[in-house]
C-alpha cells in the first residue's frame, strides 16, 4: 500500500517572521542560574546572620528572587528576539526548578535539618500541572505537590511550611498540595482534574525514590487498563469548555486557552495520547502515538505558535491573561512581525494565522478520535455478545457505507483514488442524515491536495460543488463541515483565500469565512420561513428567477477581502469562480453585478434619505431591473443578519423595506426620473395614510401636516403608536420598547426652534442614553416629531431592566423641549478595546445627491456627546437639519445630514461656506482621542493612518 499523499500546506507551516540570523539559539539553564553559586551565596547568608534567621531569610530571599527576575528578562527578551513561546515557556520552567531545589536546599541544610531521618520525614517535591510538563507561561501558577512518605511530620509540615511562605513572598502563585502517595492515587481515582494533574507530574528534588514509588503506584492503579474512561472524561470535558465558551472557532476575540482550537484542546490531544501512549517531554509524547509525521510536525507548530501567543500577552499585561482582545491583537502581531500589507492589517493577518491553528488543532482532534474509535470500539455486553454484529451497510455510491450510524469509506484508497469523493461524503451525508464517521474525515484530510485545479474543472466536480451549495433545504451545516475539513476552500479556491480572516473592528463578530456560512444559513433560513425575521423576503423566493446565482453571490459576497477595493476585487474574484463552476455568461454577469453591489442597498438605506425623489432614482437605475432588486435585498437583509447578534433590527428591516417597496413602484411605473418617483411616494404615503386612517377612525392633524417621508418612513404600528401620543396635542414625549427588542423607541415632539435638536441630542448623551437611529421630521406649522432609538453603554434596550433611567429620560427631555437642557460634560465609555482601533474621522459634503439639501457625511469613532457637538456646529452655522441618519458600526459612527442654509433661499451652500463647515466638522470629530495603550504596534498604525472598514 501508498503512503497517503501529504496535506497541502498552510499557513501553519510558517515560522515566527523573524529572520533566521536573529533568532537566538539553544539555552542552557547554567548560562542563564549558575546553580552553585547560588547556593554558595545562600550558604554564606546562612553562615553571616546565624544570630538572626529573619535576616538570613530576607537575603536568600532576595538571591532566589533575583535569580527569578533574571530569568524572566532573559526569557522576554529571547522571546522578543524570536524565540518560539514553547522555548520560553521551557526556559521559564527550568528557572523555577533552580529556584525551587535551591531553597529546598536551603531549608532542609540551614532552616530545618533533620540530623536522622527517618522514615516519617522524607519528603519529595514534584511538579504538577502544566509546570509538570515542564512549560510554564510568564504568569502563570506553579503547582506542586509535596509528597510524604505515609503520614505529616512536624518536620515535614515545617519544611513544607517554610518553603510556602517564601515561594509566596517572592511574588509566586503557588497552587500546592501535601499527600502520602496513595492519597494521590485515591483522589486520581475520584477526580479527573487531580488525574490529569498528576499524568503530568514530575520529580524536582528531595527524595527521587518517593516520588518514583508514588508513580508506579499511579501508573499501575490509575493509568494501567483505565483509558476509555479517561478518553470519555476528557473530551466530555472539552464539550462542556467548547460550550461555556460559545462553541465557536472562529470568533474574533478568543480566548486562547480555553476556546475552541486553543491551548487546552491542544492539551487534551497531549494527555488522550500520553495516557494511551506513555513518554515524557511532548515530542517524545507525541510521536509515540496516532499521527503520521506530517500531522506530528503540525502538532508542534501550533503548539509553537499558541505558546508564542501566550507568552507575549502575558508579558504585555502583566497577568495571566489568555483572552485575545482587541487591545491586544495589534501589539502581539506586531511583536510577532506581522506587518501591514496592501489591502490587509498586520493585525488581520496575525488572526488568520490564530484561526487556522485553530482550525488545524479540529483536524488533529478528528484524526485522533477516528483512531480511538478504530483501536477501543466497545464490545457488546449481556445478552448483546450473543447476538450478531451488525455488519457497516453499504450505499449505492461506491466505497461509502453506513457504520455505526455514520456515514464512511471503506479505506482511504477511496479518496485517493476519486478525488471527487471528498465533496461526495458531505453529498451523501446530507442526503441520508447523517453524521459523517471520523476514519472518513481522517482519510480525506490526508489526501486533501488531491482535489487539483484539473479535479475542479471536472463536469462532475462542478455538479458537485453546485450540489453541495445548493442541494437540500439546509445548505449551512453541509458547507460548515465542507469548510472545517479544508474542502470547500479547495473546491472553491476563491472561497479559501477568506477562510479564516478576519476584519479588525468592533462590528463584525466572526471571521469571513464564518459570517459568509451564516449569511448563507439565513438566505435558507428566509427562503424557507424560518424565523419570524423580513417577511417580505420570503414572500419574494417565490417571485425570483435565479435562486443559484443568489446562493452563489452570498457565499462569495465577501472574497474580495483582503485584496484592496473589496468590491472591484471580489467582482473580479466571483467571475472566475462563476466561470470554472460553467455557469451561463448571463448568470455569472448577474452573479458579479450581486457580489460588486452587496453593500449598496444597506448604505442607502442607512445613510440617505430613502423618501428623497433623488435618492430612489438614483438606486432604481443602479439596479435596473425588479429581479436584480428582489435579489439585492435578500442578499442585503441575510448579510447584516449574519454580522452578530443584535446587528439586525426592526428599524433597519423597516429602512430596508421601503427602499425596496419605493424603488420597486418607480421600476414598475417604468420612471426613473426624479418627478415620476416623486409621485409614486406621494401615492404610497397617500395610501399609508388611507389605511391608518381606516383603521384609527382619525389622526392627529399634526399628522396630516407632515410631509411624504414620515409617511413611508414608518410602517402602520409605528404610525399607530405616534397618533395614540399626539392626539391629545401639545408637547409629548413618551417611550416604548422597540417590538424587535434591543432599543428604546423614543417619541418627541413640540415647537421647533434654533437647537432643538442639539439639545436632545446633548441632554440623552449625558444621560449615558446612545443614539443608535434617528429619524427628525418638522410639520408645516412648525413643530417637530423626532424619532430616537436608544441602547446604553452595554449594547441594550436603554433603562429596560430600570424603569426609573426612563422617567428621568422623559423629564430632561421635556426640560429641553422647554429650552432648559442638561448641563455638564460627557462621560466617556471609550475603554482600552475601543482605544485599540485607529479611526480616520472625515467629513463629506455633497450638492448632488438631493435636488433641495446640502447633504453632510461624517464618520468618526463613537463617543457619547458627539451627535450633539456635531449639531451644534450645525446650528452656530445657520443650517436647519430636514432628516439625520444616525448608524453606529462598532466603534465608528457614520451620520448623515440633510441641512438647508436658514439665511439664504439657495438650495446648496457656496464653496467657501463648506469649507468653513468641513474645517468646523473635522475639529469636532478630532478632538478626542481616547487614551489607548502607547505600544509601538500602535504608534506604528497611526504613522501609517491605517483605517479600513
Amino acid at each position: 500500500m501508498t503512503s497517503p499523499p501529504k496535506p497541502p500546506p498552510t499557513l501553519l507551516n510558517q515560522t515566527i517572521r523573524t529572520p533566521a540570523s536573529r533568532r537566538p539559539g539553544k539555552w542552557r539553564i547554567a548560562d542563564i542560574i549558575d546553580g552553585r553559586a547560588l547556593r554558595v551565596k545562600l550558604t554564606a547568608a546562612a553562615l553571616d546572620n546565624m544570630s538572626t534567621p529573619q535576616a538570613a531569610r530576607k537575603q536568600a530571599l532576595n538571591l532566589l528572587h533575583g535569580a527569578i527576575f533574571r530569568g524572566r528578562l532573559i526569557a522576554q527578551e529571547r522571546l522578543q528576539q524570536g524565540a518560539d513561546g514553547l522555548d520560553t515557556a521551557r526556559l521559564l520552567a527550568a528557572v523555577q526548578d533552580e529556584v525551587i531545589h535551591a531553597l529546598y536546599d536551603f531549608t532542609v541544610t540551614h532552616v530545618h535539618r533533620a540530623s536522622n531521618p527517618t522514615e516519617a520525614e522524607r519528603l519529595a517535591i514534584v511538579a504538577t500541572g502544566g509546570y509538570g510538563r515542564g512549560v510554564m507561561a510568564p504568569s502563570s501558577d506553579t503547582d506542586l505537590l509535596f509528597l510524604r512518605a505515609y503520614k505529616a511530620s512536624p518536620h515535614t509540615e515545617s519544611v513544607v511550611e517554610y518553603m510556602l511562605y517564601a515561594l509566596w513572598d517572592m511574588g509566586l502563585k503557588v497552587g500546592n498540595a501535601f499527600r502520602a502517595p496513595i492519597d494521590c492515587v485515591k483522589l486520581a481515582q475520584e477526580d479527573v482534574t487531580i488525574k490529569t494533574s498528576m499524568l503530568d507530574a514530575r520529580f524536582i528534588c528531595g527524595d527521587q525514590a518517593l516520588a518514583e514509588e508514588m508513580m508506579a503506584l499511579y501508573q499501575r492503579e490509575s493509568i494501567k487498563g483505565k483509558d476509555a474512561q479517561f478518553i470519555a472524561d476528557k473530551l466530555a470535558e472539552r464539550d462542556a469548555r467548547h460550550a461555556r465558551t460559545g462553541d465557536a472557532r472562529y470568533v474574533v476575540e478568543p480566548n486562547l486557552k480555553e476556546g475552541k482550537g486553543g491551548l487546552r484542546d491542544l492539551q487534551t490531544l497531549y494527555w488522550i495520547v500520553k495516557h494511551m501512549y506513555g513518554g515524557t517531554s511532548l515530542e517524545e509524547v507525541m510521536k509515540a502515538g496516532p499521527f503520521t509525521d506530517h500531522e506530528y510536525a503540525v502538532f508542534i507548530r501550533a503548539a509553537r505558535f499558541l505558546w508564542t501567543v501566550r507568552c507575549h500577552i502575558h508579558f504585555v499585561t502583566g497577568r495571566p491573561e489568555d483572552r485575545l482582545s482587541f487591545d491586544l491583537q495589534p501589539e502581539i502581531a506586531a511583536r510577532m512581525g506581522y506587518r501591514d500589507r496592501e489591502g490587509q492589517q498586520g493585525v488581520e493577518r496575525f488572526m488568520k494565522r490564530y484561526f487556522l491553528v485553530a482550525k488545524d488543532v479540529g483536524g488533529l482532534t478528528r484524526i485522533l478520535a477516528a483512531k480511538l474509535e478504530a483501536d477501543h470500539k466497545k464490545k457488546p455486553e449481556g445478552l448483546r455478545r450473543f447476538l450478531p454484529v451488525r455488519p457497516p451497510q453499504p450505499l449505492p455510491e461506491p466505497g461509502f457505507m453506513v457504520d455505526t450510524g455514520r456515514i464512511s469509506t471503506a479505506s482511504d484508497e477511496v479518496m485517493e483514488s476519486d478525488p471527487l469523493n471528498m465533496i461526495r461524503l458531505f453529498t451523501i451525508a446530507r442526503r441520508e442524515q447523517k453524521d459523517i464517521h471520523p476514519t472518513a474525515l481522517t482519510a480525506l484530510t490526508r489526501n486533501l491536495r488531491g482535489l487539483t485545479q484539473t479535479v475542479r474543472e471536472m463536469p462532475e466536480a462542478r455538479a458537485l460543488i453546485l450540489d453541495a451549495i445548493l442541494g437540500g433545504k439546509e445548505p449551512g451545516p453541509t458547507l460548515r463541515r465542507m469548510n472545517d475539513a479544508g474542502v470547500l476552500g479547495r473546491a472553491i479556491p476563491e472561497f479559501g483565500s477568506i477562510v479564516a480572516q478576519t476584519q479588525f473592528n468592533m462590528y463584525h463578530h466572526y471571521t469571513v469565512d464564518e459570517h459568509t456560512l451564516r449569511a448563507v444559513e439565513t438566505i435558507a433560513d428566509l427562503e424557507h420561513g424560518r424565523g419570524n425575521v423580513a417577511p417580505l423576503a420570503h414572500e419574494l423566493f417565490s417571485v425570483i428567477e435565479n435562486r443559484r446565482g443568489l446562493y452563489l453571490a452570498m457565499l462569495l459576497h465577501d472574497t474580495g477581502k483582503g485584496k484592496g477595493d473589496q468590491q472591484e476585487a471580489g467582482m473580479r474574484t466571483s467571475r472566475r469562480a462563476c466561470e470554472r463552476l460553467g455557469l451561463p455568461g448571463e448568470e455569472t454577469d448577474l452573479v458579479v453585478w450581486l457580489v460588486g453591489h452587496h453593500l449598496e442597498m444597506s448604505e442607502t438605506a442607512q445613510k440617505r434619505d430613502i423618501t428623497d425623489p433623488r435618492t430612489v432614482a438614483t438606486f432604481a437605475r443602479l439596479v435596473g431591473s425588479l429581479e436584480r432588486l428582489r435579489l439585492l435585498y435578500i442578499l442585503t437583509v441575510a448579510d447584516i443578519k449574519a454580522v452578530g447578534p443584535a446587528v439586525w433590527n426592526a428599524w433597519k428591516g423597516q429602512l430596508l423595506a421601503d427602499l425596496y417597496h419605493n424603488t420597486a413602484a418607480a421600476l414598475r411605473g417604468g420612471r426613473t426620473d426624479e418627478a415620476g418617483v416623486q409621485g409614486e411616494l406621494e401615492r404610497r404615503a397617500e395610501d399609508r395614510r388611507a389605511v391608518i386612517i381606516d383603521r384609527l377612525g382619525s389622526l392627529p392633524p399634526l399628522l396630516l401636516e407632515l410631509e411624504t417621508a414620515y409617511w413611508t418612513g414608518f410602517d402602520e404600528g409605528d404610525i399607530a403608536w405616534h397618533a395614540g401620543a399626539l392626539a391629545k396635542g401639545g408637547d409629548v414625549v413618551t417611550t416604548r420598547m422597540a417590538p424587535e427588542g434591543g432599543a428604546v423607541a423614543l417619541l418627541v415632539s413640540g415647537k421647533d426652534r434654533t437647537g432643538l435638536f442639539a439639545d436632545l441630542a446633548g441632554t440623552l448623551a449625558r444621560l449615558g442614553a446612545n443614539i443608535v437611529a434617528a429619524q427628525v421630521f418638522t410639520s408645516r406649522g412648525g413643530r417637530i416629531v423626532d424619532v430616537f432609538m436608544l441602547q446604553d453603554i452595554r449594547g441594550l434596550a436603554f433603562g429596560a431592566d430600570d424603569p426609573h433611567r426612563l422617567t428621568a429620560l422623559e423629564k430632561a427631555i421635556k426640560a429641553a423641549l422647554d429650552a432648559k437642557p442638561a448641563t455638564g460634560g460627557f462621560k466617556s465609555r471609550t475603554g482600552r478595546r475601543e482605544a485599540a482601533f485607529l479611526v480616520q474621522p472625515s467629513v463629506q459634503i455633497h450638492d448632488d445627491i438631493s435636488a433641495d439639501y446640502t447633504v453632510v457625511d461624517i464618520a468618526a469613532r463613537d463617543r457619547p456627546g458627539l451627535l450633539h457637538e456635531v449639531a451644534e456646529v450645525l446650528t452656530e452655522m445657520k443650517l436647519s437639519i430636514h432628516s439625520a441618519h444616525v448608524g453606529s458600526y462598532g466603534e465608528r459612527v457614520f451620520d448623515a445630514f440633510y441641512v438647508r442654509s436658514e439665511t439664504t433661499a439657495a438650495g446648496h451652500l457656496p464653496k467657501a461656506r463648506k469649507e468653513a463647515l468641513k474645517d468646523r466638522l473635522m475639529a469636532v470629530l478630532s478632538r478626542e482621542e481616547p487614551d489607548g495603550p502607547q505600544t509601538p504596534a500602535r504608534r506604528l498604525r497611526r504613522s501609517r493612518a491605517v483605517d479600513s472598514f
